[in-house]
């Protein structure tokens, strides 16, 4: 049969808007976004070390990793009783690629809502002399 089957490249389309999906969500809250910053800055860090600045319990710090790791944002290590935390960059890589695609529609905005700013300033500087 010519043409295009059902299915022919939807599954890495699919997997490419789930693992999206989970990033993204994964990114909506606060406190995993402070994990992945101080991951960031650290090359790898204990959950205790992770754990110990926020108000939170560590159970709630495990699920906020759990959810961290199922997006793939993290990778978790265990040595005897140490679970070490590294970030892991590729989910994000894939995020600032789709986003990248979409900029130009909000830079031409920007770019304008900028102008209109400066163009605000000006007058009121005017209006003030």
């Amino acid at each position: 049969m010519v043409g295009r089957q059902f299915g022919d490249g939807d599954d890495a389309a699919v997997n490419q808007t789930e693992r999206l999906d989970r990033t993204f969500a994964a990114l909506t809250d606060p406190t995993r976004r402070a994990i992945l910053a101080r991951l960031e800055r650290e090359d790898a860090m204990s959950v205790s070390e992770l754990a110990r600045p926020h108000a939170i319990k560590l159970p709630a710090i495990m699920k906020h990793l759990d959810v961290l790791d199922a997006a793939g944002l993290i990778t978790r290590a265990k040595a005897g009783r140490t679970v070490t935390v590294r970030l892991s960059p590729k989910p994000m890589r894939e995020a600032m690629e789709w986003l990248r695609r979409y900029e130009r529609f909000w830079s031409a905005s920007l770019d304008r809502l900028t102008a209109y700013a400066e163009k605000k300033e000006a007058q009121l500087r005017r209006s003030e002399k």
